[in-house]
């Protein structure tokens, strides 16, 4: 075999291949005689259909498979040969392939983009530290009972917490707009479901009473056409109910898996709940951290075919959030390229540094962090142990926590070398969402 390489441009490598041409016919005489045992022919035995006849019949297909077989297998002898990796499937063109004559092709593919990683020491981080107090505990539990709260309908002003059934109507310069206009609309008074200064609006008035309001849309708004709009709202209050907070009793505490030992055992789960949670959260904050700056600081030529993997990826990632309700026909329409372009190169770039990372220093997942992560995971199941059987015996499931557990040992890795500070915080700045990068 006869292999020589080009660079074309950037990433991309032109390959060629020569190869004898017995190679490709010494396989297609003998899947051909093969074949001629089995094959049926009109006017011929089965086992008796004379040679030629079985090439004139199924030499063309024969030959074809054969040449696609041997240009695959020979490609990856010979990227392999030159020490290559490419990056995604090559598009092969056949040059010289016909019968008697060696085979030649050229495969054109990308290859993957050297990392040369950056000083760590110049990664700046700063992890959040704070305890879980008894107020948190205390807020955590009025939250608690909020979510198992019951109605009851009042006359009295509005408050903050009460869930209020209004009609609405919207005017810009005069005029309706769309999705201003609602009757019977339910909403529960400072959850922020609606733009600034609504739902404050509401506050203080009575079931019967009707008011206009002035108000302005948010600059980012997702209508464009609303962004930064002066609109005035008529508002009327159609009814209005208090919430009634549930007693912390049995009935209550079992509603959050606690079958026994009452109010002391449920204030120690809540509490080792939330001390899960910020450990979690701090933890990912610092992850952020290092992951944008690992991003920031290192500039790559990224494979087109490594993009558009991983677009695919995030495009599919979304229509299962969409329940798989899009059809995969229309995805590429109703999902374009241009959503996900940004986020797959960030994906693409943080998984050839993070491998560098990896590479460099020999790091290997450490089966007993993974041990702990998945008792961590199962331990908010009321069967713990079954449940950590069931991650042992799911190799999907388990490379899934190899693959954290990986990360986790390379942030651990990069803030040995940055400049690490620690800030003190409260339990709910640290578990506060952050904005996505």
């Amino acid at each position: 075999m006869q292999v020589s390489i080009e660079t074309t441009s950037g990433l991309e490598r032109r390959l060629t291949v020569n190869l004898p041409a017995e190679i490709v016919d010494k396989e297609v005489d003998k899947r051909l005689q093969q074949a001629a045992k089995t094959v049926r022919v009109n006017g011929f035995r089965k086992g008796k259909v004379p040679m030629k006849v079985v090439r004139q019949r199924f030499g063309a297909g024969v030959r074809q498979e054969v040449l696609g077989e041997v240009m695959s297998r020979s490609f990856y002898e010979a990227v392999q040969k030159e020490q290559v990796k490419p990056a995604g499937q090559p598009s092969i063109e056949a040059k010289q392939a016909g019968a008697g004559e060696n085979l030649e092709y050229i495969a054109t593919f990308e290859v993957y983009p050297e990392v040369e990683l950056a000083d760590l020491a110049e990664v700046a981080v700063e992890r959040p530290v704070a305890e879980v107090t008894d107020a948190d505990v205390k807020n955590m539990i009025d939250v608690l009972r909020k979510q198992q709260s019951s109605w009851k309908e009042t006359k009295r002003k509005a408050q903050k917490g009460d869930r209020v059934v209004i009609d609405f109507l919207g005017r810009k310069d005069g005029e309706e707009f769309e999705g201003g206009k609602a009757e019977g609309h339910q909403l529960v008074l400072d959850s922020g479901q609606m733009i600034p200064g609504f739902e404050d609006g509401i506050l203080g008035m009575k079931p019967g009473e009707e008011k206009d309001l002035d108000l302005t849309f948010p600059e980012d708004y997702q209508a464009e056409e609303l962004r930064g709009a002066a609109v005035t709202f008529n508002i009327k209050v159609i009814s209005s109910e208090k919430p009634e907070l549930p007693e912390l009793n049995e009935e209550f505490f079992k509603a959050y898996g606690v079958q026994e030992g009452g109010e002391e055992t449920f204030h120690e789960e809540v509490r080792n709940n939330m001390q899960r949670e910020l450990k979690n959260a701090a933890l990912n904050k610092v992850k952020t951290q290092i992951m944008d700056q690992l991003f920031e600081k290192h500039p790559v030529e990224l494979p087109s075919a490594l993009v558009a993997s991983e677009v695919t990826t995030l495009r599919g990632q979304m229509v299962q959030q969409f329940g798989g309700q899009i059809k995969a026909e229309d995805a590429e329409r109703m999902l374009p390229d241009t959503m996900f372009e940004e986020q797959a190169k960030r994906r693409v770039v943080l998984g050839l540094v993070v491998g560098e990372i990896v590479k460099q220093n020999e790091i290997s997942v450490d089966a007993d962090r993974v041990k702990v992560k998945v008792e961590e995971l199962a331990s908010t199941y009321q069967q713990p142990q079954e449940v950590v059987d069931y991650y042992y015996s799911n190799r999907e499931l388990l490379s899934g926590v190899e693959s954290v557990v990986l990360e986790d040992q390379v942030v651990d890795h990069v803030l040995s070398a940055a400049k690490l500070s620690e800030v003190e915080s409260s339990y709910d700045e640290v578990i506060k969402p952050q904005k996505q990068s």
